[in-house]
């Protein structure tokens, strides 16, 4: 049915902003939803059907705007201003309902990337190599939610997960006096800087280094059950331009069904020929010299939060160090 806005609402319209899929409805954007949207927030009622002469309250209309609010503060999208109307005023159609909720469902659908209200969780998992090494040091993080959709929920709404590299000090021993081959260590830390992965995309905050591989198109939404490389940089700056760091992605099922995703990240010194120094032929040079000092990779959320509009909001329902090698 055909509307304008100062129209009188009629239930049919109404259900329509509220209870359709197409054209998308308030309900498929906040409420379960499916695919790409969803964000699980309470959904609306509908007004029984009756050949558009069933009344449309101020209560439910009040609602829907409501809801607008809500998920538009949330996505920080710019909406139509509107007032709140009182029980005996007449329900008409207000401009660009339709216009809006359009906009809120490619917001949603994006995976809410400019939402604010999203704050750092607690660090995971940290997981560091055994030792200082002439090899790699190859770590998998696992992200569990209670079920799909709470999966959904969490990056629709902006959460993302997100995983950093530091390099321990405490001594020689522990790289804490930076060889050459730990400087290179380091340009790597600073190249990939924040490693986010986020609903239809992923992102590095570092920007030096040779990206060899750039797979950061992927995100949450384009999950397999093998492993896609997001990223894999090379060393470009330093010494040892054989040294790549890389970060991987998969989920226990395809989107739409995975209840969990793995990160595999892999710091790999390609340099062949080194060796440990030994007590008799160090010449005051550190016996480690050709090794890596001890490296560490964490993993943490960036949560949505319910300040501008969400609650509930979702997060994990467990976490695990897959694997954490040295070799």
């Amino acid at each position: 049915m055909a509307y304008a806005a100062g129209d009188l609402i009629l239930d049919d319209e109404y259900n329509t902003f509220v209870t359709s899929t197409d054209p998308i409805g308030i309900n498929h954007i906040m409420g379960t939803g499916a695919t790409v949207y969803g964000l699980g927030q309470t959904e609306l009622a509908g007004v029984a059907a009756g050949d558009g002469g069933n009344t449309v309250t101020a209560a439910s209309w009040n609602a829907l705007l409501t809801a607008l609010d809500n998920i538009g503060n949330h996505t920080n999208d710019s909406l139509t201003a509107r007032t709140q109307v009182a029980a005996g005023d007449t329900i008409a159609i207000k401009a660009a309902i339709a216009a809006d909720l359009v906009s809120l469902a490619a917001e949603v659908a994006g995976g809410s990337t400019s939402a604010t209200a999203i704050g750092a969780g607690s660090e995971l998992h940290s997981s560091r190599s055994g030792t200082r090494y002439a090899g790699s040091h190859i770590v998998e993080h696992t992200v569990t939610f209670a079920n799909a959709n709470a999966m959904r929920f969490f990056f629709n709404a902006g959460g993302a997960i997100r995983v950093n590299l530091t390099r321990v000090g405490g001594g020689s021993a522990n790289g804490s006096t930076a060889t050459d081959k730990d400087d290179s260590v380091d340009e790597m830390i600073t190249a990939m800087g924040n490693f986010d992965i986020a609903s239809l995309a992923s992102t590095r905050s570092g920007t030096s280094e040779t990206l060899t591989t750039n797979g950061f198109a992927v995100g949450f939404q384009d999950v397999t059950t093998s492993y896609q490389t997001i990223f894999l940089l090379t060393q470009a700056n330093g010494t040892y331009t054989s040294m790549t760091l890389k970060g991987e992605l998969k989920g226990n099922a395809t989107a739409g069904s995975t209840v969990n995703v793995t990160i595999k990240m892999s710091l790999t010194d390609a340099d062949g020929g080194d060796g440990q120094f030994t007590d008799g032929n160090t010449d005051s040079i550190d016996q480690f010299e050709n090794f890596i000092g001890i490296t560490d990779f964490a993993t943490k959320l960036m949560l949505p939060t319910t300040a501008q509009g969400l609650n509930p909001v979702y997060t994990l329902s467990g976490s695990a160090e897959t694997s954490n090698a040295t070799a």
